[in-house]
């Protein structure tokens, strides 16, 4: 069974719900993402589509940390995957359409206070970048100041761009490409997957006929093959 998580609109707090409900705007909160997974069996997929402009940090770690737990996640930004919408994102195996945007920067407030509160905010940010970009870090294999870096100058990417950098596994509607092999001569191809199991179902029908000889089932295979016209 397949169930399905829309992350949509800013990211709230489960108290912040109702607010944005009463208004009819689009909000997720833990509890939306939660009230799902709590639905969810062994065997089941859990499909996640992302677009969300970002919002409370503290929100995005606890979906993140949700659905890295859960198995069987596939995410798809299908619109913008932004601040920390991109944390969620790098929860799981995750697709984004060639049309959509993700941004990851630092973590912002509004600081209030004297000299020695905007220097103690400032270490409390830092200390914030640095647990975020873990996400990062293991979702593409970077290291941490490479995701320093990425948050420091507001990164933004589109899907090609995202993929490179490894925070995404694929750009949705590519086609997939059949893995290539190192081979001896120009004109050597491996057979592809549908001429295989073209065989493999052409030989288990014969096998099951009695009157059917070893050579004419080799013909065949070597048809299928293109060795022969």
């Amino acid at each position: 069974m397949k169930h399905r998580i829309d992350i949509r609109g800013n990211l709230i707090p489960n108290d912040y719900k109702w607010f944005y409900d009463w208004f009819e705007e689009d909000s997720t909160c833990p509890r939306d993402v939660q009230k799902v997974l709590d639905q969810v069996v062994d065997g089941d997929e859990i499909e996640v589509y992302v677009s969300s402009p970002g919002g409370v940090i503290e929100v995005g770690t606890e979906i993140y940390t949700a659905l890295r737990s859960a198995k069987n996640v596939k995410i798809y930004i299908t619109g913008r995957a932004c601040s920390a919408a991109s944390i969620v994102a790098m929860a799981s195996y995750c697709e984004m359409a060639p049309t959509a945007l993700m941004m990851v920067h630092c973590v912002s407030t509004r600081p209030s206070g004297n000299h020695s509160d905007m220097e103690h905010t400032a270490e409390v940010l830092r200390t914030a970048d640095q647990a975020l970009c873990r996400a990062y870090m293991q979702k593409a294999g970077m290291t941490e100041q490479e995701a320093l870096d990425m948050m420091e100058h507001e990164t933004w990417m589109t899907a090609e761009q995202a993929k490179e950098r490894g925070l995404i596994d694929a750009v949705m509607f590519e086609e997939k490409e059949e893995p290539g092999y190192m081979v001896a001569g120009e004109d050597f191809r491996l057979p592809s997957e549908e001429k295989m199991n073209q065989v493999r179902k052409m030989m288990k029908g014969k096998a099951d006929a009695k009157d059917t000889s070893v050579f004419l089932v080799q013909m065949e295979i070597l048809k299928l093959k293109g060795e022969t016209k």
